[in-house]
């Protein structure tokens, strides 16, 4: 099934949302509760599956509805249609502050790979599935990155990164890079997770002991303040806390 060719704007900076023009009769679909507004004439639907296979049966669509469980992510997914006259809009935000990546995929070799809630919304006709690390070690000892999700087809996708969003091309390189801070990668990378340091390095230097390795030729997208990051620096005992309480602690002594 060839992709929808939708039109887009992204509006804002720190925290962005993206506005969807849809022509009569086209489709994007979303995830549950990413959108914000819409015209009238704009139709949505809650539905098992991402309608790539419109002869998918109802096995099929259990099937990945229940995988998509796995992810942590909605049993469903929302699909947005123009069932008016002339160009409609509909616009999408991410659950947290950051960037909007456009991605066409048909550039991309048809496939990309993206963290488990970096999906946003995409053109109908795109494919949204799981894959897993193909090392178990990594669901056990490197957290995030062990489930991730597939986005397959020719048309335009759009995930989300918290915080800045960096682009890194690589040229039969290989890159570190804390598994949080991974947003996609195209799959033509090859990604593990390593052991790094010691424990005098995961306790007192406060980074972890397993970190994701991307290796090949080939686009990633990283992200400055994944999820886990940002709950940690609002957190009444997370890392700014302490900050916090050393700062106090210094002008009481220097008082």
């Amino acid at each position: 099934m060839y992709s929808h060719e939708v039109d887009y704007k992204i509006i804002g900076h720190d925290i962005q949302l993206v506005e969807i023009e849809l022509d009569p009769q086209e489709t994007v679909i979303a995830e549950a509760g990413a959108m914000i507004f819409m015209d009238e004439s704009i139709a949505f639907e809650t539905k098992m599956g991402d309608g790539s296979n419109p002869s998918q049966g109802i096995m099929g669509k259990l099937f990945q509805a229940g995988a998509r469980v796995l992810t942590g992510e909605s049993l469903f997914l929302t699909h947005f249609t123009n069932r008016g006259f002339g160009k409609k809009h509909v616009a999408f935000s991410a659950p947290y502050p950051g960037t909007i990546v456009p991605v066409e995929l048909k550039n991309h070799g048809g496939r990309l790979i993206v963290q488990k809630d970096a999906f946003l919304c995409a053109a109908l006709g795109t494919k949204v599935t799981i894959t897993l690390n193909k090392k178990i070690g990594a669901g056990f000892f490197g957290g995030e990155g062990f489930i991730l999700q597939k986005l397959e087809g020719d048309g335009r996708a759009f995930i989300h990164a918290g915080g800045t969003v960096v682009e890194r091309d690589l040229n039969n390189e290989t890159i570190l890079v804390d598994t949080g801070c991974i947003v996609g990668f195209e799959d033509s990378i090859d990604y593990s997770i390593q052991q790094v340091g010691g424990l005098k390095s995961m306790v007192f230097g406060r980074e972890g002991m397993f970190l994701a390795t991307l290796r090949g030729t080939g686009r990633v997208w990283l992200q400055s303040m994944p999820i886990r990051k940002l709950i940690q620096a609002i957190s009444p005992r997370g890392g700014n806390a302490r900050k916090e309480g050393s700062g106090l602690l210094t002008n009481f002594l220097q008082d």
